[in-house]
């Protein structure tokens, strides 16, 4: 295998046969010891957040397989906390769509004039560039479109995209009493016909989920989530 990348929470690998190995780690993303999954650097370590964040990547990658969405998944090794993956270009140096149904986190930090905490949203979808310099700015189909990053037809395939997977998720949380409130994906180009693919993971370290008014960690929610 050959290292590609060396990522805040997974490291990736190239196989021989062209396809890719991501490598979860214990890390995750916040700032001074506090998790947030809308940070932008290595906040903390975890130990079994790799393996956590994979067993649930591989619950909800699994389920968008079944409903026809494309991704990445081609299966993964839970004990080795790996995933094997199809080739995927970025849109761009990489971007991240976040779909929201609550305000909380950066939403309120920026439009805390008009949004109370915690207030209901219909599934907002917004956009950042991959851009730790510049704190992972937000971009809209506009700029987007003009800086060559992806076209207004391939936009509206991810902003669709974004919304069903998302619905999916929040319908899963919901069937053991959680509620959903954010959730960032990651998308890229796979196959010969460069088509719109889910990337990355699906994680308690990309989401923020509440139980009974309380935010649930990311441990605790692969227990609840996998709890027969």
């Amino acid at each position: 295998m050959k290292l590609v990348y060396k990522g805040k929470t997974k490291d990736v690998y190239e196989l021989e046969d062209g396809n890719y190995l991501l490598k979860f780690k214990d890390d995750v993303t916040g700032e001074d010891g506090v998790f947030d999954p809308g940070a932008n650097s290595v906040g903390l370590t975890i130990e079994g957040m790799g393996r956590s964040g994979l067993k649930l990547t591989k619950l909800f990658f699994e389920k968008i397989n079944e409903k026809g969405i494309p991704t990445h998944y081609i299966d993964c090794d839970i004990d080795a906390a790996t995933m094997t993956v199809k080739p995927a270009t970025m849109f761009g140096k990489g971007i991240e769509v976040i779909c929201r149904y609550r305000a909380v986190g950066s939403f309120i930090r920026r439009y805390g004039l008009y949004a109370k905490e915690g207030m209901p949203l219909d599934a907002y979808v917004e956009v950042t560039l991959k851009d730790d310099e510049r704190q992972d700015p937000l971009i809209n189909e506009d700029a987007l479109h003009m800086l060559g990053i992806l076209t207004r037809e391939e936009y509206a395939i991810l902003k669709d995209l974004t919304v069903k997977i998302s619905n999916i998720v929040k319908e899963e949380l919901e069937k053991k009493g959680i509620e959903l409130y954010d959730i960032k994906l990651e998308f890229g180009r796979i196959g010969e016909d460069k088509h719109i693919a889910l990337i990355d993971e699906i994680s308690g370290g990309n989401m923020r989920a509440y139980k009974d008014g309380q935010y649930i960690e990311p441990l605790d929610l692969e227990k609840m989530l996998l709890l027969k």
